[in-house]
């Protein structure tokens, strides 16, 4: 007769080590996710400041009024 499976007969004394593995499994991934947030976050501002300053130069090199260009 074949064994029914790890949970039954001789495997009960496993089946702690299986649960315990998948509960650490479950919170690593968990907090790899807070972290990958985290950083999404911090490309995100300093992608922000990127554009604001490169438009900054822009609106300062093209828009500002300066006397000596005057025709």
């Amino acid at each position: 007769m074949a064994q029914p499976g790890i949970f039954y007969g001789g495997g009960l004394a496993i089946a702690p080590f299986f649960f315990f593995f998948w509960l650490i499994s479950a919170g690593l991934g968990i907090y790899a996710f807070v972290l990958f947030v985290k950083l999404a976050r911090r490309g995100i501002e300093a992608l922000d400041l990127y554009i604001y300053t490169k438009n900054r130069e822009i609106r300062d090199g093209y828009e500002t009024y300066k006397p000596e260009d005057r025709v």
